[in-house]
């Protein structure tokens, strides 16, 4: 069983289907690239001094906390302060599973659901439950290599536990009234709208006229904030749905078209260059994988 403390790798896919844990320490790390998962991200702070950006919202993240990452969010770590030692818990949990572990009246993806009103993808733990949470966040990382007697069982009954734990308080922390995330207005702005539009032409001379600012400025403020410019954050969000709509069966001569791409030529280069194989190789390995379930 896993007990071993992990370090950074920039791996960003699961090695399992249905969810993987990693408990990580570094003393020192580069600002992680921005990068999105077809999965839940569920992740807990245990020591460091980090700033987390997730779709241009700016969380500034205390021990105890933990953060929520839905599918297609781009989202970035940036360490403020590398003598402090970066440890955290990173649980990455398939929708499916969920789906599977809830019932008619106990939904426990509610926590991660965008459309719910009192909605936030922070959760400011109280100090009394900030050792349960670890614990159980603990519990799943020793289990989840366990193939021996009733491993599968634990696994999912420790989920399930701390899915439970993070609803009820993600009530909690709602009813609190309790502002944690400190926003760009600006950015927040230009990301709500490529993600409106990520299917027509954009260009910052444009961007920057709907956002009524010069194009200078629009391109330090997202940088500033983003770690990125907004032609890298466009291609990322296209490529991104692109690949979501290529899973869900669409043709790449379709989706090149409703992604914002001109070309197909231009769609493969930046598809390839995101995920290192081309949207047809995608594709059949897709479908690869399905028939290998089968």
């Amino acid at each position: 069983m896993a007990t071993k403390l992990q370090t950074f790798n920039p791996r960003q896919v699961m090695n399992r289907k249905d969810f993987e844990i990693q408990h990580k320490r570094d003393t020192y790390l580069h600002d992680v690239e921005l990068h999105h998962h077809d999965f839940y991200e569920i992740y807990f702070l245990v020591s460091g001094d980090v700033t987390y950006s997730i779709e241009g919202r700016i969380y500034h993240v205390r021990p105890g906390d933990v953060l929520f990452v839905n599918p297609r969010e781009l989202h970035q770590v940036f360490i403020r302060n590398e003598a402090d030692p970066y440890e955290r818990y990173v649980l990455w949990i398939d929708g499916d599973m969920l789906e599977r572990m809830s019932t008619s009246t106990t939904n426990l993806a509610r926590c991660l659901d965008k459309s719910v009103a009192e909605y936030s993808n922070q959760l400011r733990v109280p100090i009394e439950y900030k050792n349960e949470i670890r614990k159980l966040m603990d519990d799943i990382y020793r289990e989840s290599d366990n193939e021996g007697y009733g491993g599968d069982i634990m696994q999912t009954s420790l989920i399930a536990q701390l899915m439970v734990l993070l609803n009820r308080l993600a009530d909690l922390d709602a009813e609190s009234g309790e502002e944690v995330a400190f926003t760009s207005t600006l950015v927040a702005r230009v990301i709500d709208y490529v993600n409106l539009h990520f299917g027509e032409v954009l260009s910052l001379d444009d961007i920057a006229e709907k956002m009524y600012v010069s194009k200078y400025h629009l391109s330090h403020e997202f940088r500033k904030k983003m770690g990125t410019g907004v032609y890298h954050y466009i291609q990322k969000k296209r490529v991104q749905i692109a690949r979501q709509m290529l899973a869900s069966g669409e043709k790449p001569n379709d989706v090149y078209k409703q992604c914002g791409f001109s070309d197909y030529a231009g769609f493969y280069r930046a598809f390839t260059a995101e995920y290192g194989v081309g949207p047809r190789e995608y594709v059949a390995s897709t479908k690869k994988e399905e028939q290998d379930e089968d």
